[in-house]
């Protein structure tokens, strides 16, 4: 264990502890410890890994404890917030408590389905009470919920399943239903704090069964339907639809009494429009998880919540590209097919889809320095969207190795890199429009190589947006320099400190380049003194 957290829970209790215990982990990378005194009293210690983090999961608690809402309460806290104390709240979730239901298909019995209601009477006392005089500018990684957010979940499930499922689609339509829904879903504000991850594994009971809220860093502002849908709409717990009726009306009744709420009707179909998203984003999740990284939980899950998007697709919905897809999508739907890895398919194409994006990036994708699962599911996408539009002819015969592309990192505050080609020109991407990691302390001596920083710029989302841009220019410019027979191409990424945004970039859009046309890509990391060439490959 950490000396730091022994150090803070000396320093909070007077005394050593007696024993400590390290925690199952859950999905994130916070360590958790239970840390127990000679009298039997036990704490949780927690180890973060992001300031910003912690600091917001420190202060939400706070300030719910004052609202006398059910969290565990803050006993001790770093300097630097990277570790705390927190009271223990036992072993039992919710989710545990609910096992014998889930396993007999969703047939809940009556002590199950009055935890299921405390939940649900719960859920607006932290929506309503708990954003009284809350300053949404600590959430973490946004205050609020907005378009920017629900388009990059919309997009996570085109190019994690919608893609590899193999159903056709229009880009341009299907982009212009994501971005209606987008508006659609975000129109209503509220001053309410959506929970974003209310599931019953953040939901502890003590011993009579009362419940207690952990994990809501992740929360922000937004409308409370959110949390609803996350809720009762979870596929694995397939609660029946007179169930979720059941829940939705004590859930209803609560809400009014804290806040003005639509009439019932109308209250329905804002939910099952965010029940509608909230499934294609736990669909992109699935994807990943499950058929990215193989983890067979995620696999199992596809059937059921299938199933949710084909009950959802009989209700009427103002997407109508977005729906006559989905709608292929659910009817392509098999009986689970085995891969070779012993997994489950839900999808006819998918074993022979993903199976082959994953064999034929994972060579290459691997062999490279600091290389992630993070930036094998980015290769095996891109793949995954050039292999479904067609490449123009003239591609098919021309010679690769007579391009070469130079790309470079770089620190703005040290000049652009010089084209020693003789050619002059070439194109220079300034990165410092997106989230810099930089400013935070756990990744101040790291770069954009490492995973710590990969992750937090995939999951803040804006270096994916700008790439695309990235990706869409340099494609051209390639082709129509591979058709000419021109012979140099340059790219430079600069940022502030040219450490983490600009070598992301840099990075990803060599493997790209490489990945998708075989050309030689010469990497330069200028301010990390790191210099690479991805080889040439012949035609397949």
């Amino acid at each position: 264990m950490s000396n730091r957290l022994n150090k803070l829970y000396e320093q909070w209790a007077g005394k050593q502890p007696a024993h400590i215990v390290r925690m199952a982990g859950a999905g994130s990378n916070r360590e958790y410890y239970r840390i127990v005194s000679e009298e039997g009293e036990s704490v949780i210690g927690v180890i973060g890994t992001s300031k910003e983090e912690n600091h917001a999961f420190i202060t939400l608690t706070r300030h719910f404890a004052d609202a006398a809402l059910p969290v565990p309460k803050v006993l001790g806290v770093s300097d630097d917030e990277m570790c705390y104390l927190l009271t223990d709240l036992g072993d039992m979730a919710l989710f545990d408590a609910l096992a014998a239901g889930r396993k007999a298909g969703g047939n809940y019995n009556e002590a199950e389905v009055e935890l299921l209601k405390r939940a649900m009477r719960l859920l607006p006392k932290i929506q309503v009470a708990g954003a009284r005089n809350l300053d949404f500018s600590v959430c973490y990684p946004q205050p609020e919920f907005d378009e920017t957010n629900v388009m990059f979940d919309l997009n996570y499930f085109k190019y994690c399943f919608l893609k590899p499922s193999g159903v056709d689609f229009h880009e341009l339509r299907l982009e212009e239903d994501f971005r209606r829904m987008a508006r659609d879903l975000t129109g209503d504000k509220g001053n309410y704090f959506m929970y974003r991850d209310f599931q019953a594994r953040n939901i502890m009971l003590d011993e009579d069964g009362n419940p207690y809220l952990i994990d809501y860093q992740g929360g922000r502002k937004g409308p409370f339907y959110y949390d609803v849908a996350s809720f009762l709409w979870q596929a694995s717990a397939r609660y029946p639809d007179s169930l979720r009726k059941e829940l939705i009306k004590e859930y209803y009744s609560v809400l009014s009494q804290y806040t003005d709420v639509p009439e019932q009707d109308a209250f329905m179909q804002r939910l099952n429009l965010f029940v509608f998203f909230r499934t294609l984003q736990v669909l992109g999740a699935y994807g990943y998880r499950g058929y990215f990284e193989r983890k067979k939980h995620f696999i199992d899950s596809i059937p059921p919540a299938l199933d949710n998007l084909r009950a959802l697709l009989k209700n009427e919905m103002p997407y109508p590209h977005l729906v006559e897809v989905l709608k292929g999508l659910v009817k392509n739907a098999k009986a689970p097919l085995s891969s070779p890895e012993g997994d489950t398919c839900p999808l006819q194409h998918d074993v022979r889809t993903f199976s082959s994006a994953l064999n034929n990036t994972s060579d290459n994708t691997l062999s490279a320095s600091n290389s992630s699962t993070c930036q094998l599911v980015n290769s095996s996408t891109r793949q995954l969207v050039n292999s479904s539009t067609s490449q123009p002819q003239n591609l098919k015969t021309s010679k690769p190795q007579n391009l070469t592309v130079r790309v470079f990192s770089f620190s703005y505050k040290k000049g652009i890199p010089e084209d020693t080609s003789g050619n002059g020109g070439g194109y220079v991407f300034d990165c410092r429009s997106t989230h810099n990691p930089g400013r935070y302390e756990p990744y101040k001596q790291l770069t954009g190589l490492d995973q710590p920083v990969i992750q937090f710029l995939e999951d803040d989302g804006e270096i994916s947006v700008f790439l695309e841009s990235v990706y869409k220019l340099a494609d051209a410019h390639v082709e129509r320099y591979m058709q000419r027979g021109f012979t140099d191409l340059m790219f430079s990424f600069g940022c502030t400190g040219g450490q983490h945004r600009s070598v992301y970039s840099a990075q990803h859009l060599a493997e790209h380049l490489n990945e998708k046309y075989g050309i030689e890509v010469k990497l330069c990391h200028r301010e990390q003194g790191i210099s690479r060439v991805l080889e040439r490959r012949g035609d397949e």
